[in-house]
């Protein structure tokens, strides 16, 4: 169970961690151009971040993932698997009987 949740939260914050390493990117080639004075740290970047959409972006992108695994196609309750074989040279995929 807790691994679902760390892999809910790490997809929800995705959005924001992509945020903060565009503006240090874009930021540290101004830097190298010389156009750049001013120079913030990531706290500050957090603090200028746009909370709202990248809060709306990471439960998108969540829900997205939890409707992309709820409709994969599965068995139906006592159902048997057999995982993939390979007879006489002949790949045999797995499936539900």
């Amino acid at each position: 169970m807790i691994r679902v949740i760390i892999e809910n939260l790490l997809l929800f914050l995705l959005p924001a961690v992509l945020y903060i390493a565009y503006r240090r990117t874009v930021r540290s080639s101004h830097d190298k151009d010389g156009t750049a004075t001013n120079q913030q740290s990531v706290g500050q970047d957090i603090n200028d971040a746009p909370f709202l959409w990248l809060f709306m972006a990471g439960a998108g992108l969540v829900l997205a993932t939890l409707i992309a695994f709820g409709s994969t196609d599965g068995g139906k309750p006592g159902q048997t698997y057999y995982p993939p074989v390979v007879k006489d040279g002949v790949k045999i995929p797995g499936h539900f009987k």
